[in-house]
């Protein structure tokens, strides 16, 4: 199941993907300041990326197991790996929003930004219900992932500026 916090219990792949969308996005800003441009620039990074996990993967399992891995466990590790995917497409359409004149550059920028925080507190407090965490275990964890994106929208500031 892809959801838009995760697909199945791929909690890894979307927390990856989100903190490589933020910052890819904080790293082209600086130099791009055309939404469609950086919509482009987050997608084919998270795409880049998806293909080495692919990759990666893969080749560790088939060496682990000691032979070639079938399609279906290919695809398998695919689907697990497609939150990488999954989570550049909320920010993307924030970016979408300012190519096509809807938001000012600038705000589409932090909206997307924004909704990648908002994608990690959503991991957080889902991995916590998954794990069944108390309520101060799980805020450290939404916390955690919180001050994992935040950091990049600092970077973001500091860069900016």
């Amino acid at each position: 199941m892809v959801s838009i916090v995760g697909t199945g219990g791929g909690i890894a792949s979307t927390v990856y993907g989100t903190v490589v969308v933020m910052a890819t996005l904080t790293a082209a800003y600086a130099t791009e300041s055309d939404p469609w441009r950086l919509a482009v620039l987050v997608w084919t990074t998270a795409f880049v990326l998806w293909v080495a996990h692919l990759y990666a993967h893969g080749l560790a399992e088939s060496i682990s197991r000691r032979q070639r891995l079938s399609w279906q466990e290919l695809k398998d590790i695919a689907r697990r790996e497609l939150g990488i995917l999954v989570a550049a497409a909320v920010p993307s359409a924030a970016l979408l929003l300012g190519a096509l004149g809807i938001l000012k550059e600038s705000a589409s920028v932090w909206l997307a930004l924004g909704v990648g925080l908002a994608i990690l507190a959503a991991e957080g407090v889902r991995y916590a219900r998954i794990e069944a965490l108390r309520p101060t275990a799980a805020l450290t964890i939404v916390g955690a992932n919180l001050a994992v994106g935040s950091f990049v929208v600092v970077l973001k500031v500091t860069v900016a500026h």
